[in-house]
């Protein structure tokens, strides 16, 4: 594999090496279930989607470990106010986010595990630190445990910081510090939090630290090093930072590359509750197909900010109409072989630091010559094109027959299968009627359809069917 990636550590592209041959590891940081998913949320688990899938087709063994923060400052506040207990509220917005990535064909994490199911490991993992000196129990017996800053001189290195200019952490009370920059392993138990949202330590009762989780479930799942680790841009510090601050710490190699993908905005602010200018998923996707919102999410670079508008989706829905209707056309008219190798045009696209926007529109200058042959007779050269297209936008995941979206899986797939169903009943009704001559009867039905939004065309090889626009 010739894959080179910008790793967000050493601030550059780098050639990606597995660590080990033939297999590579990922942790991506996962949902934080304090409330519905955003369109923001999911841009970073569709980015390491074809990151991963473009792994696999290079014939890759890929490890994904996607975390679920289910224990939290935000999630303990949002609980209460909702009146409900904590570990409740977490797993029913826990839910709405597995719905969501389902929803825009995010493949199943290998492992997906919860803070609250690795409290023994964040332990263990506390306890070397404490041993090699980076890490100390508060004095005042509170139960809360900092990460000692000044005693890792690395500290600053994945975001490119010195110490001395970094604002104090504000992840715990600041009482028990050596350094107001010493952010917490352990949050000693609070007269005003719930019972059930502390476990004992050796420190007393308490419960983990942000950062604290993710190392202990990607030494737990991957390894003391692993290949890659993902997560949002607004990630990097203080969590990224500290999490590789306190692995190295405490003698782990940990990531050897970090990516980061940017944000979705909104008249140029970061999408994000605090905000008030959030997009949920299911209210997109009631207005919009699945398969759209992955295409704007994929179609641009997972390093670049995407500024959503009023049509965004709009203008999604007419690009992947485009590249759908070739290959439904195409499928009717050779069939609907396996795909293909990847256009080599494609994987020199996704070589280079997965730069979609040129994948895509090596796709779309593929299927602007596939509609061209379409009007001629040469199907060798159909089916070359549609076996190209497929491939690429299955690494993509927007391949239309795929049963993601063709009606093997997933609510808008069952739906695109069910409408086949009944529009050919009426292609039926309506060849009939015009071999009958009955020529009033086959045009009802034509306008029928172009009423419900269908345009029917008519080929040599019999009448076919597109949703208007497509």
């Amino acid at each position: 594999m010739t894959l080179r990636i910008y790793d967000s550590a050493s601030g550059a592209v780098r050639d990606f090496t597995p660590r080990r041959p033939g297999s590579v590891g990922i942790y991506v940081c996962g949902a934080t279930p304090q409330g519905a998913p955003h369109l923001g949320h999911v841009r970073a688990q569709v980015a390491f989607d074809v990151l991963r899938r473009w792994l696999l087709a290079g014939g890759l063994d890929v490890t994904m470990v996607r975390n679920v923060t289910d224990i939290d400052d935000k999630i303990l506040t949002k609980a209460a106010e909702a009146g409900e207990e904590w570990w409740a509220h977490a797993y029913r917005f826990e839910r709405e986010f597995a719905a969501a990535y389902a929803a825009l064909g995010v493949l199943p994490a290998t492992y997906e595990p919860r803070a609250t199911g690795h409290v023994t490991e964040m332990v263990e993992l506390i306890e070397r630190l404490i041993g090699r000196g980076h890490a100390y129990p508060a004095a005042d017996g509170s139960g809360d445990v900092y990460f000692d800053v000044r005693s890792w001189p690395a500290y600053g290195d994945l975001t490119h910081q010195s110490l001395d200019a970094m604002e104090p952490a504000t992840d715990a009370d600041p009482r028990g510090k050596r350094d107001p920059r010493d952010f917490a392993l352990w949050k000693g138990a609070k007269a005003d939090e719930p019972a059930t949202a502390s476990w004992p330590t050796p420190w007393g009762r308490g419960r983990p630290g942000w950062h604290l989780e993710c190392s202990a479930m990607a030494g737990r799942y991957l390894g003391a090093e692993f290949d890659i680790h993902g997560g949002g841009l607004d990630l990097r510090f203080p969590h990224h930072e500290n999490e590789q601050a306190q692995s190295r710490a405490a003698g782990d190699g940990f990531a050897r590359y970090w990516m980061h993908n940017h944000f979705v905005t909104m008249a140029g602010e970061k999408m994000s509750k605090s905000l008030g200018n959030v997009l949920g998923i299911p209210v997109l996707l009631a207005e919009h197909r699945a398969v759209v919102l992955r295409y704007y999410l994929v179609a641009g670079h997972y390093r670049s900010h995407l500024e959503y508008s009023a049509t965004s989706l709009v203008e999604a829905e007419a690009a992947y109409g485009r590249l759908e209707g070739f290959v439904r056309r195409a499928a009717e008219r050779v069939g609907a072989h396996a795909p293909g190798p990847v256009p080599p045009a494609f994987a020199t696209a996704m070589d280079d630091d997965l730069a979609t926007p040129a994948a895509l529109a090596v796709l779309h200058e593929l299927v602007r010559h596939g509609n061209q042959a379409l009007g001629g007779s040469d199907d060798g050269a159909i089916r070359d094109t549609l076996e190209q297209v497929r491939a690429g936008l299955g690494v993509l995941g927007l391949d239309p027959l795929d049963p993601q979206w063709s009606g093997g899986g997933g609510d808008q797939g069952a739906a695109r299968g069910a409408l086949d169903v009944l529009v050919r009943a009426r292609l039926a009704d309506r060849s009939a009627a015009r071999a009958a001559r009955d020529f009033a009867t086959a045009d009802a039905v034509r306008e029928e359809l172009k009423d419900a939004g269908i345009v029917i065309e008519d080929t040599p090889t019999g009448a076919r069917w597109s949703l208007e626009g497509e």
